[in-house]
């Protein structure tokens, strides 16, 4: 299965979820590689994350239920667009976020199985300030997406989620990027998708090249 992040869901959900110039000899930018003041991230350069070893990333119908779809694989792709001195704020584009389907189970009364996951509208844009804050958000006039596609026992349905935004916290201890129970409310599907979505993801490692991507 397979979803457009964040995920959106996400990253997504963005994950998601979830992206700069020359690199600077000094650690003296928002983003670096190797560690905290290291080598200043390039602007163009492309940074991913899969999901943190041993984590799910899941879309469930309350913020505080287990009922929904998990999924044990799932990674984001952003491009730098700006890393300024820090602190400050850094600027990454989400092209890609995706959910691979045969790791993605769902315990909804009639679901059998999930086909899809697909994030929607890409890319988004991420804000990842030196606090730890990152923000998701799609390009004006459109809105964050998630298209996701169940096997029921009366057939296929095809449920759509939608969120103005996603926020979520970076963490330089493990390098990842974490997003905790973001709402998204269901825009069109049959009455077996449920009305409402809470996406929860941890994206870890953050790497650049290889190299883990810390927030100064």
């Amino acid at each position: 299965m397979r979803t457009r992040t964040v995920l959106t869901l996400v990253g997504s959900v963005a994950a998601l979820t979830l992206p700069f110039i020359a690199p600077a000899s000094a650690a003296d930018t928002v983003l670096t590689t190797g560690s905290l003041g290291g080598s200043a991230v390039a602007v163009g350069d492309v940074l991913t994350a899969p999901l943190a070893t041993g984590t799910s990333a899941t879309l469930y119908s309350s913020a505080t239920g287990t009922s929904g779809i998990k999924c044990t694989t799932s990674q984001f792709t952003a491009t730098v667009t700006d890393n300024p001195t820090a602190p400050g704020t850094a600027t990454e584009s989400v092209s890609g976020q995706s959910f691979d389907s045969t790791s993605c189970t769902s315990n909804v009364l009639g679901v059998t199985g999930v086909t899809s996951i697909t994030v929607d509208n890409l890319p988004y844009t991420t804000a990842a300030v030196s606090d730890g804050t990152l923000t998701v958000t799609p390009a004006s006039g459109s809105t964050i997406q998630t298209t996701v596609k169940l096997k029921t026992l009366l057939g296929s349905i095809t449920c759509v989620y939608q969120a103005p935004s996603l926020t979520g916290t970076s963490d330089n201890s493990d390098t990842s990027i974490n997003f905790t129970s973001q709402a998204f409310t269901k825009t069109s599907g049959s009455s077996l998708c449920f009305s409402a979505g809470y996406f929860t993801a941890k994206y870890a490692p953050v790497t650049d090249n290889g190299a883990a991507v810390y927030t100064n």
